[in-house]
């Protein structure tokens, strides 16, 4: 007797179920791509994410109010944080306007720069995925990321 076993190529039929480990290796792969880009261009991943943060703001941010806004983000130490403004003020990338930060032109283009080599990228890496399917691991990694802060926050009050 010959048996024939059902064959597909759609990820979703063999995929594991979502947990911690896909999540992190997901995050990673795409990160190391986003990694390899700002090497390029004398960046790191926690200067484009706070010079991101500094660009999108509809009012300039205090130093405080955008480490708070990485911190909230990254869930990094405020020291760290704080070690790069200095690295982005050094830079040129942000320039301290009074009490508020504010991105230079120079930061600007870098921003554009980096963002206009890794948006090609980006297209291969979610193009063709099905909207249902984005929609639904959305609503996954937001009740992820709403617990996991939760949990972090017990942990540290």
């Amino acid at each position: 007797m010959t048996t024939t076993a059902a064959t597909s190529t759609s990820p979703t039929a063999t995929a594991p179920a979502a947990d911690a480990r896909g999540l992190a290796l997901a995050h990673y792969a795409a990160r190391g791509v986003l990694e390899h880009v700002l090497a390029r261009h004398g960046a790191t991943f926690q200067e484009q994410v706070t010079l991101r943060a500094a660009l999108a703001s509809d009012v300039p941010l205090t130093p405080d109010g955008l480490l708070q806004q990485i911190q909230g983000s990254l869930k990094a130490d405020p020291s760290d944080i704080r070690a790069t403004l200095d690295q982005l003020l050094a830079k040129k990338l942000l320039v301290a306007d009074g009490a508020h930060l504010r991105p230079t032109e120079a930061g600007r283009e870098l921003f554009a720069a980096i963002s206009a080599e890794v948006a090609p990228v980006s297209a291969r890496i979610w193009g063709g995925i099905p909207a249902e399917d984005l929609a639904a691991a959305g609503r996954v990694l937001a009740l992820v990321t709403e617990r996991a802060g939760a949990e972090l926050a017990s942990l540290t009050a």
